[in-house]
């Protein structure tokens, strides 16, 4: 193999181990990059953090591997489907994990409390 797949390889990798931990009902901050043009066209990237409950994984350890967040923000639900491998994704942080028991936590979207308390 060559030096460049070696490192691309290395890379997911890290990532995998990195995203083998997130699980239902955990509290995680992604971190996502974005990138804007301005007026004069001028590209610009920023990273932004969306911070919302894990409601469901899908295709665990497949390359196609997705997660659903959502967040309540000003009392509108905001649910974002994110890839696990893509490489908009900067870093995903854990940040706290509550105790469900249940693989798919649809039911949450029904419940805005719950969502605010966040004390499954």
């Amino acid at each position: 193999m060559s030096e460049e797949k070696k490192k691309t390889v290395e890379k997911t990798e890290q990532k995998e181990e990195k995203t083998m931990e997130i699980k239902p009902g955990m509290t995680v901050k992604v971190h996502e990059k974005i990138k804007e043009k301005n007026a004069k066209g001028v590209e610009k990237e920023r990273i932004q953090i969306f911070e919302g409950i894990v409601l469901a994984r899908k295709h665990n350890k497949e390359i196609g591997a997705t997660i659903t967040v959502r967040k309540v923000s000003n009392g509108i639900g905001v649910e974002k489907i994110f890839p696990l491998q893509s490489p908009i994704i900067v870093k995903i942080e854990p940040v706290k994990q509550a105790q469900v028991r249940r693989a798919k936590l649809g039911f949450l979207r029904k419940y805005k409390k719950k969502l605010k308390e966040v004390k499954l």
